[in-house]
């Protein structure tokens, strides 16, 4: 459950990488805990900018999204195509979750874009993507 994860560090490193990723291209997490990171994520704009950066290293197309989010779908569009830039990037679909994961801000289904982005990170430093995703394997990456 998310709890196992918090206690693992898994959230820290998220917000760390992203952070680090974005920088210059998107305001910073300020925080850590599962609420602010939602909130941050809520709208799918940093994580089509995250995406992006990523297919660029690959001289891959970008994924289509709008910055100005000004209703809940558009939200859910842009975490829609987060999560087919994901696919394109080699992510297993398994690791994808539902817009509503996100947009809900439920604890329990928030752990499941938690682990869609702990294993981006590995699938980003299997391609050697700096800066280096610095999350631990845990035995606790599962989807109950």
């Amino acid at each position: 459950n998310y709890d196992r994860e918090e206690e693992a560090g898994t959230p820290v490193h998220i917000v760390n990488w992203l952070n680090q990723m974005l920088e210059g291209e998107h305001p910073k997490c300020e925080s850590t805990d599962w609420k602010s990171i939602c909130n941050y994520l809520r709208d799918g704009v940093a994580l089509c900018k995250l995406i992006n950066k990523l297919l660029k290293q690959e001289g891959r197309n970008p994924v289509q999204f709008q910055k100005k989010v000004m209703s809940p779908f558009v939200a859910m569009t842009n975490i829609e195509n987060f999560n087919k830039g994901c696919l394109e990037f080699g992510l297993a679909k398994e690791f994808e979750f539902q817009s509503g994961d996100l947009w809900e801000v439920r604890k329990g289904p928030f752990l499941n874009v938690i682990n869609c982005l702990h294993s981006l990170g590995f699938v980003a430093n299997s391609k050697k993507v700096m800066p280096c995703y610095q999350g631990e394997v845990t035995k606790f990456l599962d989807r109950d």
